[in-house]
């Protein structure tokens, strides 16, 4: 199994701020909670950026972590990650911060302590790149953007 190193930036994870967990024996990845003194509001159609007060070492290249939306903020409050899915590379060692983005018509306010995000840590595979003049024909060829149907 893989051990995955967690450093609390702030001395709060872990007190008054949950630190990162999975929710049930079956969650696939850890929520991130909202490392802020004060409510932060993200306005209608806005974007902020959120602290999780957690920095952590991936062992090696082979995995990434990623970052997702809750999927209750997204559908019940259009709440969601600004970049679409947050990338942690191996090798970065800073705080991890949460760009959330409010597609909805109206202001919502992240609360010290929220649940902001999902952290799944996954494995990477680096493959040789090889340039090539051909690639190998399929079925589907170079139909896309709905080829396939609906």
């Amino acid at each position: 199994m893989m051990e995955l190193k967690i450093k609390a930036v702030s001395p709060r994870i872990g007190k008054d701020i949950p630190a990162p967990r999975y929710a049930t024996d079956g969650a696939a990845a850890m929520d991130l909670c909202a490392c802020i003194d004060e409510p932060v509001v993200i306005p209608a159609g806005g974007r902020k950026v959120v602290p999780s007060g957690i920095a952590i070492a991936l062992p090696s290249r082979d995995y990434v972590a990623l970052l997702f939306a809750r999927s209750g903020l997204g559908i019940k409050k259009g709440i969601c990650l600004a970049n679409g899915v947050g990338v942690i590379d191996s090798d970065y060692r800073g705080e991890i911060a949460v760009g959330l983005a409010n597609l909805s018509g109206e202001d919502y306010t992240v609360m010290p302590g929220d649940r902001i995000a999902q952290m799944m840590i996954a494995p990477v595979v680096c493959p040789t790149l090889s340039f090539v003049n051909t690639l190998d024909e399929t079925e589907r060829g170079a139909g896309g953007l709905g080829s396939t149907g609906r």
